[in-house]
């Protein structure tokens, strides 16, 4: 999880681009996992909370559960944005987050929609400002995150 991946220039797009949407988390955070759910419906089965299954993404939506969950996932880009210099301080926290998400079900090919997600949520709230360079250096960082959380997918090797 290199640092040296992303140009001084991408983040700086980066930064100016997330202060532009960290101010209201929750709303956009909404965007993002609206925009996942009409990707792939399949996912919504995943989130669940004391056992209780939710009927449509408006239900898991409105969820206060769920809504920690939007804080918690718009706190993990946050950290990602504010460690850009050195990315590989986050790199064993991305890993135990991969295994987590491994543990409830989740496929890595999804990280994929995730990453769709992420972008139209950014785009949506940065309008003409969400350019192609500012869509590049986004999609450079969440592969690097992405790459981090893929390693919690990884098994151990024989005898460990």
């Amino acid at each position: 999880m290199a640092s040296g991946m992303l140009s001084g220039a991408q983040r700086a797009l980066i930064r100016e681009s997330w202060r532009r949407v960290s101010g209201s988390p929750v709303q956009h955070g909404l965007v993002l996992f609206s925009r996942l759910f009409d990707l792939d419906p399949d996912l919504l089965p995943l989130f669940q909370y004391n056992c209780k299954q939710f009927a449509s993404p408006q239900e898991c939506l409105s969820a206060p559960e769920f809504l920690d969950h939007v804080r918690k996932v718009m706190l993990v880009i946050d950290a990602a944005v504010s460690h850009l210099e050195n990315l590989p301080c986050l790199e064993e926290y991305l890993c135990n987050l991969g295994k987590k998400h491994q543990a409830i079900g989740v496929k890595v090919e999804s990280f994929s929609t995730v990453g769709e997600s992420l972008l139209y949520m950014l785009e949506k709230c940065l309008g003409a400002a969400f350019s192609p360079d500012v869509r590049e250096a986004w999609t450079k960082l969440y592969g690097a995150v992405v790459k981090a959380m893929r390693r919690g997918w990884e098994p151990l090797p024989e005898g460990d």
